[in-house]
């Protein structure tokens, strides 16, 4: 076989494992344009507007909450020196391992009537039912907070990132021409991280639109709640998918704005970027300001939950932890080392075939497949099992008049469909580490390997993979994570009898026995700490490279 005829039949296979995960987005695309059905105009007539505006209104708060929270605390940490800031700088990622439906549960018994807050209040006050006003936490803004609370850590991180990489020519022009801190926060820097913003808003408000448990526990129609109800309640696939393209449309909009908003912003760095940071020193009254501002986020996202959490799984320790519980653990563990390792082979297949083969067919086929990640869960469940179950039944149907034999279900109800279900929607966070890491490495050493009679897959597995180490494992860990705290597609896809931890969780807070729910929480809880200390770990690496 001649070099172009491989190059070609390379290119058809990355095209086509690409395609076969790309599919269950192309499915619920698809729906699109099938004909509403009685199940359809019921629901636009009548709950239809109400997921709608449901969530469009819970985007507005968590736009308005990761906003405040992220850029407020990234320009603080970047370049305002205050005491504590060392701290924060890293300890503000921490709310990022809070999945949002187990901060939900825990807040939910901690402020409802007869949590400890309200029980304090009423001992202290004597006042009884009905003699005082206190916030409703399952609320759509309670939702909003909630969400904001562990999602502003997008926005933090992308804002950071770009704070510390601005000209610090620029800044101080602008202190010499009679800006002070505030306006040239307002005027300037606020400005050139305008892109960095948005993409990691767009990444909150694509969690926020994936959202499920919280939403649900809160009583807040939206889309994701609208897809269950319609599959488990109407018993309507069609349906459900409908409504699942009309939430993909939502998420494309999203994509495509984040898009418009980096390709119209051209800002360019200059190389005294990579000079040590002159902070603006804080004290006296503001520098207090700074740590209060700083403290609140970390404190109500993390420390008060996970406190909580700790305290409620101590005082049942004895009852909970046992070979019940060790099974949750060793199927959560499982599904996620599975899934993490499938994630990682066909990332590096992905990115390594787009980068000997940067053809347009195949970036697009590639940029194609690690769409699963802007697609909340539920979606991608609904993509996998129709595909799955006409598979399933027409094997079926062709084995049972050819052969008299019947096949049952081989595919839909099972670990392989869940397996599945995690690839596509999580191999976009493996895909971009791989990526990252094979732009790093010059094309050069490439052509040196192959002036050595080296092939591409002993190039691949000689010279690039002991280069990738880090970037592979930082891969494996981020979906092994991901995978653990995946809620939706879990619920949808699981077989019959089959719990993990995030399934056993939501179901015992659904059933009110929040301190039961504690163990299985606080456990995803530590697993999430994994990446976030990756991630602060890389930053503090990354800047203090750059510093010297």
């Amino acid at each position: 076989m001649n070099t172009h005829s491989a190059s070609r039949l390379w290119s058809a296979g990355i095209v086509s494992v690409a395609l076969v995960l790309a599919l269950p987005v192309l499915v619920i695309a698809g729906f699109v344009f099938v004909p509403a059905g009685d199940t359809w105009r019921h629901l636009a007539a009548t709950v239809l507007p109400d997921y709608v505006t449901n969530s469009l209104l819970l985007m507005l708060g968590v736009t308005v909450g990761t906003l405040i929270g992220g850029v407020g605390t990234a320009w603080l940490t970047s370049m305002c020196q205050f005491p504590g800031r060392g701290i924060f700088e890293w300890a503000l990622l921490l709310p990022m391992a809070m999945p949002a439906y187990i901060i939900a549960y825990t807040y939910t018994g901690m402020l409802d009537f007869a949590g400890p807050v309200q029980t304090s209040l009423r001992g202290l006050t004597g006042w009884g039912h009905g003699d005082y006003w206190f916030p409703e936490v399952r609320s759509l803004g309670g939702a909003a907070l909630m969400l904001s609370l562990v999602l502003y850590p997008y926005v933090y991180l992308l804002t950071r990132a770009a704070f510390l990489s601005q000209s610090l020519c620029v800044l101080d022009v602008s202190r010499t021409l009679g800006n002070g801190p505030w306006q040239t926060f307002w005027r300037v820097a606020l400005p050139l991280a305008r892109p960095a913003i948005a993409a990691g808003l767009s990444l909150a408000l694509m969690e926020t639109l994936a959202d499920y448990g919280t939403v649900q526990y809160f009583g807040v129609q939206t889309f994701t709640t609208g897809i269950f109800r319609t599959w488990y309640g109407l018993g309507d696939p069609a349906g459900a998918a409908q409504l699942s393209a009309l939430l993909l449309s939502f998420v494309l909009v999203l994509i495509a704005l984040e898009q418009s908003s980096r390709r119209h912003s051209r800002y360019h760095q200059t190389s005294q970027r990579h000079q040590a940071i002159r902070r603006h020193r804080l004290r006296g009254w503001r520098a207090a300001a700074a740590v209060a501002f700083s403290a609140l986020p970390l404190l109500f996202g993390f420390l008060i939950p996970a406190g909580q959490l700790a305290a409620w799984a101590a005082t049942i320790a004895h009852t909970v932890y046992d070979t019940r519980f060790l099974s949750l653990v060793f199927h959560s563990l499982g599904l996620a080392a599975v899934a993490a390792l499938a994630a990682l082979v066909f990332a590096v297949l992905l990115a390594y075939g787009k980068r000997l083969h940067p053809s347009s067919a195949v970036r697009a086929a590639v940029r194609l497949a690690g769409l699963g990640y802007a697609v909340p869960g539920t979606v991608i469940a609904i993509g996998v099992i129709i595909p799955f179950a006409w598979l399933d039944n027409t094997l079926d149907a062709w084995l049972r008049a050819t052969f008299q034999v019947s096949t049952g279900l081989l595919l839909s109800g099972t670990l392989a469909a869940l397996l599945f279900a995690y690839l596509v929607r999580f191999l976009a966070v493996a895909l971009q580490t791989v990526e990252a890491g094979l732009g790093k490495i010059r094309p050069s050493m490439d052509e040196a390997a192959r002036s050595m009679a080296l092939g591409p897959g002993q190039v691949l597995r000689r010279v690039h993979l002991p280069m990738l180490k880090g970037s592979l494992i930082t891969a494996l860990l981020l979906v092994f994570v991901d995978v653990l705290k995946e809620l939706p597609a879990t619920l949808i896809l699981r077989p019959f009898n089959f719990n993990t931890l995030a399934v056993r969780a939501f179901e015992l807070a659904s059933d009110e026995r929040l301190a039961d729910s504690a163990p299985a929480a606080l456990t995803i809880v530590l697993a999430g700490l994994i990446p976030v200390i990756l991630l602060s770990r890389s930053i503090t690496r990354s800047r203090d490279a750059h510093s010297t």
